[in-house]
């Protein structure tokens, strides 16, 4: 349970970024926060402190506590609407070459969902580590097999329970990355030429795996804040030869939409009713603004069809580099199938990410990191608000720090992204996270890597370059 003034300071935290508490509104003073939520006045004054750090309220002298003014509210983009048979994935090096540019030091980066060094405890994370090679120096010269380190399992098991789920440690499998873990789950219930459905737009990586397992992706109707729709999953499952439904209902990449709790339990319900596996990526659940948002598919699997996967690499140490997966009924096929695939993990790394769950600070790491990514994305959507094209239609995530702007229909964004790397800014065109062309004008922007003043800079310049490729459009007509 978190501290009370945390409590009141994020449900204050909805309220604002919801609109419900206005920009420049005045705010109870702390006497009446305190009398209202029956806590102490030093309770309020740090519920106060907190929203203050994350600049979304303003003391001012001798007038008391204001909402800060946020950026105005831009159109959301509308929800998708693709084609309703299946394709196979046929993707091109563009994403791959995205990912690459944003590692360069020379490249102002937007491109990639990554979070920066400078958000976390980098003292913290050595520490750990030095810890687990000092304790354990002979696991360094010991071939690692098996599920992975019964610590690291535990502690994932613990952390589990925030998402409401009770795991059993026994039952969790250890992976390379959170990429691993879903590759192996779809490894466990598909063969070359079934059918996966997925979100519309989906992560570009996800792509990459059906493609390389030869799989073909159905894409369902998406909204950009409430996630994949049911009712058209539903048909799909009724009318076409789905083996696996592939969703990320918390933060998913690149919307940033998250599903409404009912919708969850009716999800676990659905695929259970068609026995169909649903494999569940919760990387990004601890940066949910929402705490029921928080919950995952699996909280409400009582049939075993949930395979969860998940990660730290977003929110605690993204070097360590490992995943999880709990296949539910599926479990012991995928433990075989890890074996043959890439055996086991350096153990050193997971008892060292074991030894940074089970630290008390853990959680104050993480709602600082909220706050601060919270802050940016805000900064994010005021300069797209003022720099980019009439028309444009921006997404408004409670949570985490990926943007997907909407530009005009008749832009085309790897024109754009060819144009802003011309000037040492990479973007992500919309085109990588379809396997269809119907995200031409879209881009995705990462605002969690490395942060500075060029940042800014290179936003505004993106919208310009946007305005210019719209103004020339009519004459290259």
């Amino acid at each position: 349970m978190d501290p009370l003034y945390l409590q009141i300071a994020e449900r204050l935290a909805r309220l604002i970024r919801a609109g419900t508490l206005k920009r420049g509104e005045r705010l109870p003073s702390v006497r009446e926060l305190a009398a209202s939520q029956a806590v102490s006045q030093s309770t309020a004054v740090q519920a106060y402190r907190w929203l203050e750090d994350a600049r979304l309220i303003e003391a001012r002298p001798r007038s008391g506590y204001f909402v800060s003014s946020r950026p105005p509210r831009l159109p959301e983009p509308e929800a998708s609407r693709p084609e309703s048979r299946s394709r196979a994935v046929r993707l091109d090096q563009l994403g791959q070459q995205v990912l690459q540019l944003s590692t360069r030091d020379d490249i102002i980066s937007f491109g990639a969902a990554c979070p920066g060094p400078e958000l976390f405890d980098q003292e913290r994370v050595r520490r750990a580590l030095a810890r687990a090679v000092l304790r354990h120096r002979d696991l360094l010269c010991r071939y690692p097999s098996g599920p992975g380190m019964e610590a690291a399992r535990r502690a994932v098991a613990r952390h589990a329970l925030g998402l409401g789920c009770e795991l059993h440690a026994d039952d969790i499998v250890m992976t390379n990355s959170c990429m691993e873990a879903i590759s192996l789950c779809l490894k466990s219930v598909t063969r070359p030429g079934d059918v996966v459905a997925l979100e519309s737009p989906c992560y570009y990586g996800f792509l990459e795996i059906l493609q390389s397992l030869h799989l073909r992706a159905l894409e369902i109707p998406t909204h950009p804040r409430h996630g994949i729709s049911l009712d058209a999953l539903q048909l799909a499952l009724e009318t076409q030869p789905v083996k696996a439904v592939l969703v990320v209902p918390t933060l998913s990449n690149p919307l940033g939409a998250s599903m409404p709790v009912p919708e969850r339990r009716r999800l676990a319900q659905l695929v259970a009713q068609h026995d169909v596996a649903l494999i569940e990526d919760v990387l990004y659940n601890e940066l949910s603004e929402q705490e029921d948002r928080r919950r995952a598919v699996k909280a409400f699997d009582s049939s075993g069809h949930v395979m969860i996967c998940g990660s730290f690499s977003k929110t605690v140490a993204p070097g360590l580099r490992l995943g999880w997966v709990e296949a539910g009924r599926w479990g012991q096929v995928l433990r075989q199938t890890k074996a043959v695939q890439s055996g086991g993990q350096t153990a050193v790394l997971e008892l060292a990410l074991a030894d940074l769950l089970n630290q008390a600070g853990n959680g104050a790491a993480l709602r600082q990191l909220r706050a601060t990514v919270a802050t940016r994305v805000d900064a994010a959507r005021g300069l797209i608000s003022a720099s980019f094209p009439k028309g444009t239609r921006v997404t408004d995530p409670a949570g985490g720090y990926i943007l997907w702007v909407e530009l005009p229909a008749q832009l085309d964004s790897v024109a754009l992204y060819e144009a802003c790397l011309a000037e040492n800014i990479c973007i992500a065109p919309g085109l990588m996270f379809s396997a269809s062309p119907r995200f031409r004008h879209c881009i995705r922007l990462g605002v969690g890597g490395h942060w500075g003043p060029q940042h800014p800079r290179a936003l505004r310049r993106i919208g310009a370059l946007a305005q210019q490729l719209l103004d020339a459009a009519p004459l290259a007509a």
